[in-house]
């Protein structure tokens, strides 16, 4: 099966309207919540990261997630299933990665057990005051797609990075992205904060092209990108967002790279090329490879 076929599984059996989104939007709470996981040997190698760097991008992977949903960053929870030979430095080099990766946010609590592999669990949880909170369901017909200006030359390369580190290249140019990923945090607090009409945005962590597949999908529409250099790359960690066109005009730090159009016949379409199934992407699954 596929983890989308494990997603929508749960989805129908738990009966609930908060999945759908990297994070529940709880606005009787004012909150967004979100939650991801990191296992040695499946998402990173030990030999790849300091303790500090692995804390950094625990982090870094779920404050994405809320950024992508336009809420402010505020309280972490992290749990660890640690082996028993783990040291005393490891765990102060990881809680100060992990600090440092957003010194703004909170770590209020977590779990530790013991494990024969690392095991590290987040729950982020953003505030909504002030912000219009997006949804991948909310892209519309003649809204145009936009990434921040800082994002445009950087969509794959911490692929190329991953690629470095697999096969042990020295002094690599590139894994430093893989590793301490860079986060859109001015970019959605700019858009989230002056939006009033409902948007879609979302972070990039499985490629750009998965994410703009998945707001199409999600939002019956179709949409139309140029082809950006790294555009089926992954674990970028940068936003990208569906607007209304008038709506950029209140904004400066962005690039238009493509437009969503009425249902057509594909869901989306890169250059020339039309993609119909979301396999045609042939991105990262974490039951299939």
């Amino acid at each position: 099966m596929k983890e989308q076929d494990f997603l929508n599984i749960i989805k129908n059996e738990i009966g609930t309207k908060y999945i759908g989104d990297d994070c529940a939007y709880i606005k009787d709470l004012g909150i967004v919540v979100t939650q991801d996981s990191l296992v040695e040997d499946i998402h990173f190698k030990k030999e790849w990261y300091t303790p500090y760097q692995l804390g950094y991008k625990a982090v870094a992977v779920n404050i994405s997630d809320i950024l992508a949903s336009g809420a402010i960053p505020a309280f972490l929870t992290i749990s660890l299933s640690l082996p028993n030979s783990t040291t005393e430095e490891f765990i102060k080099d990881f809680y100060k990665g992990a600090k440092d990766c957003m010194k703004t946010v909170e770590i209020i609590g977590g779990d530790i057990t013991g494990s024969d592999k690392i095991f590290i669990s987040i729950t982020a949880i953003g505030k909504t005051s002030g912000r219009k909170i997006s949804s991948r369901k909310n892209a519309k017909p003649k809204d145009v797609i936009i990434v921040s200006k800082n994002s445009i030359n950087k969509f794959g390369l911490s692929s190329k990075g991953l690629n470095e580190l697999l096969n042990k290249i020295s002094n690599p140019k590139f894994a430093s992205y893989h590793i301490e990923p860079d986060l859109d945090l001015e970019f959605s607090e700019e858009i989230a904060g002056k939006i009033k009409t409902d948007y879609a945005m979302m972070d990039c962590s499985d490629g750009l092209a998965d994410a703009l597949f998945k707001i199409a999908e999600c939002s019956n529409v179709s949409i139309i990108c140029k082809n950006i250099e790294g555009i089926f790359g992954s674990e970028d960690y940068r936003l990208v967002a569906a607007v209304p066109k008038d709506f950029l005009q209140e904004i400066n730090n962005y690039e238009i790279i493509g437009e969503v159009i009425d249902k057509s016949d594909f869901v989306i379409k890169i250059n020339d090329k039309k993609y119909y199934r979301y396999e045609e992407l042939k991105t990262f699954d974490h039951f299939g490879g």
